[in-house]
């Protein structure tokens, strides 16, 4: 990397801090730990810049309050949080309030890299990711009407199988749905599906 990459680890584990943290520097990053989200909003004022990834679930303060004290303070680090398995509904709600992906322990290697090489793209293109509104309702546009349906239970938070329940189809039929509605809306992962969803207006009138 010809330029320092640091990231921020907040996480109340031990032994992610300490495994993640090996990971990042033997692969040239620069890394600072935290135990809790206290710690690092005690610090964050101090920063200047970096990728943070940021626990969803830590005593005292969860992810989502860090992200949005972040916000309150407007420091515009990008946000990776890191989530359980059955907290989608709160991954959405984080990629809702500006991060930019979310991953679900346990994790592969390649795919953490893999996003925070992404993340640090956006960081020197200076691209928050925003999509225009225009253009998102021109690509749902290219759903049929049972993939809008599937979206909006993805944009709740749904797992696939309640989606299914609501619609009166089989589970295995949503996955169908889901992977293509990904392909037409051309999105790589589902934070970028949440992206276009919100940008055009899905499920503003009701919470996540």
């Amino acid at each position: 990397m010809s330029a320092e990459r640091l990231v921020h680890i907040v996480d109340d584990e031990e032994a992610i801090r300490t495994s993640v943290g090996f990971l990042l520097r033997t692969n040239g990053y620069t890394v600072k730990s935290y135990a809790s989200g206290v710690a690092f909003l005690g610090a964050a004022s101090r920063e200047t810049s970096g990728c943070v990834l940021l626990d969803i679930r830590m005593p005292e303060l969860d992810g989502l309050t860090v992200q949005a004290r972040l916000a309150e303070r407007g420091l515009t680090f990008p946000v990776i949080m890191l989530t359980g398995h059955g907290d989608i509904a709160l991954a959405v709600r984080s990629i809702k309030a500006g991060a930019v992906e979310f991953l679900e322990k346990p994790f592969q290697k390649a795919a953490l890299l893999a996003t925070l090489e992404d993340a640090f793209r956006r960081i020197d293109a200076a691209d928050r990711v925003h999509i225009d509104a225009a253009e998102a309702v021109v690509r749902l546009a290219a759903l049929t009407p049972r993939e809008g349906d599937v979206l909006r239970g993805i944009v709740k938070g749904q797992p696939n199988k309640i989606t299914a329940f609501e619609l009166g189809i089989s589970t295995r039929t949503v996955e169908a749905h889901r992977a293509a509605l990904m392909t037409k809306l051309n999105a790589r992962s589902l934070s970028e599906v949440l992206r276009i969803a919100f940008a055009a207006g899905v499920g503003e009138q009701s919470p996540v």
